[in-house]
């Protein structure tokens, strides 16, 4: 899928009002966080983070940021779940909550929504994936969003990614026994 064409189905996720509230926000995970509905449906509630104004959706580590549409969007399906009214799933911490008590969603069943309306999950997830890996070091892309180093590597790779020489790790701290060179001309 070309950039381009995800870009519009994201846009039409996030503003068209007819579409079902669940589709729009599981189709934004896929679009834009790249996620298999296997790992969609099983997030719950505690992957969601507030920290002051930013909204962030656990998909590895760190908690992967949501973009204020985005968020808005999330926000709303939250407060407005489906399947919420069994007497066993009053109290359910799926983020998609499934007809069955204490179950989340099938993702064959999310599948069929999201593919009704015209969003092509597998195709979208590859392109999502594929431009992540294009506009950050693969390791950064496989710990946020919860893929294998070799895999993120990969798609780096084949994607035609730029960032082969980065290493990973904390860049803010110095190698153990290096200290800044004191110049003799200061």
């Amino acid at each position: 899928m070309p950039q381009p064409e995800r870009l519009e189905l994201i846009g039409r996720l996030l503003t068209d009002p007819d579409l079902p509230l669940r589709t729009r926000v599981a189709g934004v995970i896929v679009l834009l966080h790249a996620q298999p509905l296997s790992r969609v449906v099983r997030l719950t509630l505690d992957d969601i983070g507030h920290s002051g104004e930013q909204t962030s959706l656990r998909l590895g580590e760190p908690p992967s940021p949501v973009p204020e549409p985005v968020a808005e969007l999330l926000h709303r399906w939250i407060g407005s779940r489906n399947n919420m009214n069994t007497a066993t799933n009053h109290a359910s911490r799926w983020l998609f909550p499934g007809r069955r008590a204490g179950q989340p969603m099938h993702p064959d069943v999310l599948a069929a929504l999201i593919n009704d309306i015209g969003i092509p999950t597998i195709a979208g997830r590859t392109a999502a994936i594929r431009q992540n890996v294009l506009e950050m070091p693969a390791p950064v892309v496989a710990e946020a969003l919860g893929y294998h180093r070799v895999t993120t590597a990969k798609l780096a790779s084949e994607a035609g990614g730029t960032w082969s020489r980065y290493a990973a790790g904390d860049h803010w701290r110095s190698p153990a026994g290096w200290s800044p060179r004191q110049d003799s001309d200061s």
